[in-house]
């Protein structure tokens, strides 16, 4: 099998010596041709030419940003293909939380999970999976999502396990400030920035309202969930489950908050650390389970991310369910 490996030489858990084991494996079984990354957007460009090449998989060894860099270039690539028309992907996780690799059940050690990714491959072991994809405008306050903005004023991504709009999103514009800095992407510098970023953010103005085709808007939300798989991401060892029913298999689920005040949080975080299969309960949440499409509409530019990867401030997000999209060795 043809197989472009995808490299991030700065992935968080992961040294020189590492890489050159997990390639040796990996060249071991496959015709392995390797490209290492070297800035942000680069394995979306090296992905999007892999099936032009002849390539039959892509591999990739790096953290979610890379993972989520690398299933842009292979959908945009050939955005109408089916699953199996496309390179299949193989996933080596390699940075701090990798979350996407820890849903499909793969090993967070990338030792382990060349080895299991090498079972799979062994076996031909393919698991189909759906994206979602978010579209927004290009600017922060573009035209009503409704309105014909046309091709050339609006993007799009896809994403592997989760969006949001709101406090989490702020929370991870403020842990890349600190990363550009030299600070590691540890878990406790997610945790312990969330709960300094508690009590500066905006928690009286719900500004997010959430629309559904054939359904009335559901107002004054102030932060909103928006999750592909469960778990939506890991403190360390434990999973965090705001959306246990979600799954690669269904359309998309949210969570969206319309109080934002201690007891509330206290109250949703007792319920979501851990492994989860219950929905959360409370009357200040909004819940939608395999949802195909809907929109988040702010009344101010709000903080947005996807993938844990910020991307801005916006008024209004789509977002779709993209099923069958991509084939993962797993």
């Amino acid at each position: 099998m043809r197989t472009l490996l995808l490299v991030n030489p700065k992935a968080t858990t992961t040294n020189e010596r590492t890489r050159d084991v997990l390639i040796r494996a990996l060249g071991a079984a496959v015709d392995l041709s390797v490209e290492e990354t070297a800035r942000r957007g680069h394995a979306t460009e090296l992905a999007a030419t892999a099936h032009a090449r002849g390539f039959e998989a892509v591999a990739v060894l790096g953290g979610d940003g890379t993972m989520n860099e690398t299933v842009n270039g292979l959908l945009g690539a050939q955005p109408d293909q089916v699953a199996s028309g496309r390179p299949a992907l193989m996933i080596i996780p390699g940075g701090s939380a990798n979350v996407f690799a820890r849903a499909l059940g793969l090993p967070n050690n990338p030792v382990e999970a060349t080895g299991a990714v090498l079972d799979a491959l062994r076996d031909d072991r393919r698991r189909t999976i759906g994206l979602g994809q978010a579209v927004w405008h290009d600017e922060v306050s573009g035209p009503d999502p409704g309105a014909d903005g046309g091709p050339d004023h609006r993007r799009s991504r896809y994403f592997t396990f989760c969006a949001g709009l709101g406090y989490d999103a702020e929370v991870i514009r403020a842990v890349e400030g600190l990363r550009s800095t030299g600070r590691r992407a540890l878990p406790a510098l997610y945790v312990n920035t969330a709960v300094r970023h508690f009590f500066v953010t905006d928690r009286r103005h719900a500004a997010l309202r959430l629309r559904r085709p054939n359904r009335p808007d559901e107002e004054g939300i102030f932060l909103a969930i928006v999750s592909n798989t469960a778990p939506w991401t890991y403190a360390g060892p434990r999973p965090i489950n705001p959306t246990p029913l979600a799954t690669f298999e269904t359309g998309l689920d949210l969570l969206g908050l319309r109080k934002l005040n201690l007891p509330t949080m206290a109250a949703l975080v007792r319920q979501i650390v851990g492994e989860r299969h219950a929905l959360p309960t409370g009357r200040h949440l909004v819940q939608i389970h395999d949802e195909a499409e809907f929109t988040l509409v702010a009344t101010r530019p709000m903080a947005f991310q996807l993938d844990g990867d910020y991307l801005g401030e916006h008024e209004w997000v789509i977002f779709r369910a993209i099923p069958d999209a991509l084939q993962v060795l797993v």
